[in-house]
């Protein structure tokens, strides 16, 4: 674990590395996955279109620029998304029929408008999705006590003192390494979760 953590978007854009674009993969591809079959995706499209936004991802992500506005990346993201996926049904020359009452065009119109339904729903499940996924991605650069304290107080809301009896540690060491996990979470997390 680096001594000073820089977030995950920071590195990328900066000095981008394998293990980086991996936990950027590991992280986003279940999402965008479970977004692109709800809406009107068979199993193998969503899976092209994955590496589709991916690849757009790769290539544009060296000059994005977080404008300092919560969730510029999740909507940059959301964009890229429903770009992607308008583009797949105009190649294919066929519009499908979207779930729930509203044409196709229209739902790739909602999750477009940041004011929309649709959208506050991505950005709920974007902002979900993600901090549950990087916690399980960060579990391995802890030491097993550590990663152990910070679950069960944080996680599993159980009390300092019992977190400190059941690990054998002490209450304070319980405190620093809530501390640790949630210092390098928020920073891994910067940019991609806007409190």
């Amino acid at each position: 674990m680096a001594d000073t953590p820089v977030s995950l978007l920071e590195r990328l854009r900066a000095n981008p590395d394998p293990r980086s674009w991996q936990r950027l993969v590991d992280l986003y591809t279940p999402l965008i996955r479970d977004w692109l079959r709800r809406h009107a995706l068979q199993a193998s499209d969503s899976d092209d279109l994955v590496q589709d936004v991916l690849g757009v991802l790769v290539q544009e992500l060296p000059n994005f620029r977080h404008d300092l506005r919560r969730g510029a990346f999740r909507r940059w993201l959301r964009n890229i998304t429903a770009n992607r996926l308008r583009t797949h049904w105009r190649k294919r020359g066929r519009r499908p029929v979207a779930t729930g009452d509203s044409d196709f065009e229209g739902v790739l119109n909602q999750l477009e408008d940041p004011e929309s339904r649709l959208s506050a729903e991505w950005d709920r499940e974007h902002d979900r999705h993600v901090a549950r996924r990087l916690l399980e991605l960060l579990a391995g650069d802890f030491e097993p006590t550590t990663w152990a304290a910070f679950r069960m107080l944080v996680l599993e809301g159980i009390d300092t003192a019992e977190v400190a009896a059941q690990l054998k540690i002490t209450p304070n060491a319980v405190r620093i390494a809530k501390s640790r996990v949630l210092s390098r979470f928020r920073k891994e997390a910067e940019g991609l979760i806007d409190e």
